[in-house]
C-alpha cells in the first residue's frame, strides 16, 4: 500500500474512532486514536489512555509516556518513526483498567489501524495489549521479552511503560526488553 493510501486510510479510521458511539458513550474525556508514522515498521500498543491522554487526545504523554520516550531514546528510535496507540481508545468512565467488552470493541479499531499500517513488528506493552491483539492471556512477568510469530506477523511482548512507575525494579527489565527489540529490528 502506498504512503498516500496508508495516510488516507488512517485518517478515515481516526475519524471513525472519533465518531464511534460506543467509544464516546464509554469515554471519560477525549478519545485517543493514536499517532505516528503512517509507514511505521513498528507499532507500539498500550492498554488505554490515562487521565493526561484523555485531556489532550494524544497517546503516552503522562509519566508513562515520559518513560516510554526515554526507552525509545535508549534504543535510538524516534517517536515520529513509529506508531503509538492503545488497545482501547478511551479512558473508561467508571474504572481504570479496561473490561473485556472494552477490549473486544477496541479490537475493531486497532486491527483496522494495523491493517492500514502493515508494520513489521507489533510491540504489545502489557497484559491488556497482548490479550487484545493475540486474544489469549499472557503473563507479562513470565513472557516479557518474547517474540511471537502468528499469521505472518511478528509480536513482541513487554511490560507497559507504567509498570516501572509502580514497581521500580521493572525499569531495568523493560530497558533490557527494548534493547532486545532493537537488536531484532536491526
Amino acid at each position: 500500500m502506498s504512503i498516500k493510501k496508508k495516510t488516507d486510510e488512517l485518517l478515515k479510521i481516526n475519524r471513525q474512532i472519533l465518531k464511534c458511539s460506543v467509544c464516546l458513550k464509554s469515554a471519560k474525556g477525549l478519545l485517543v486514536p493514536g499517532e505516528g508514522s503512517r509507514s511505521a515498521e513498528i507499532v507500539l500498543v498500550g492498554e488505554a489512555p490515562g487521565k493526561n491522554e484523555a485531556v489532550t487526545g494524544k497517546p503516552f504523554i503522562g509519566r508513562a509516556g515520559k518513560l516510554l520516550d526515554s526507552l525509545l531514546e535508549t534504543i535510538k528510535l524516534d517517536r515520529n518513526d513509529i506508531f503509538i496507540t492503545s488497545a482501547v481508545k478511551y479512558l473508561p468512565k467508571t474504572y481504570i483498567t479496561p473490561k473485556p467488552a472494552d477490549i473486544e470493541h477496541g479490537r475493531i479499531h486497532l486491527f483496522a489501524q494495523l491493517e492500514a499500517i502493515q508494520p513489521r513488528v507489533i510491540v504489545l506493552m502489557g497484559n491488556t495489549a497482548a490479550m487484545a491483539v493475540l486474544h489469549e492471556k499472557f503473563s507479562i512477568a513470565k513472557d516479557h521479552g518474547k517474540f511471537i510469530i502468528r499469521d505472518g506477523l511478528i509480536y513482541f511482548l513487554s511490560y507497559h511503560p507504567a509498570a516501572p512507575l509502580y514497581s521500580p525494579k521493572l525499569r531495568e527489565i523493560i530497558i533490557k526488553d527494548f534493547k532486545k527489540l532493537k537488536r531484532y529490528i536491526k
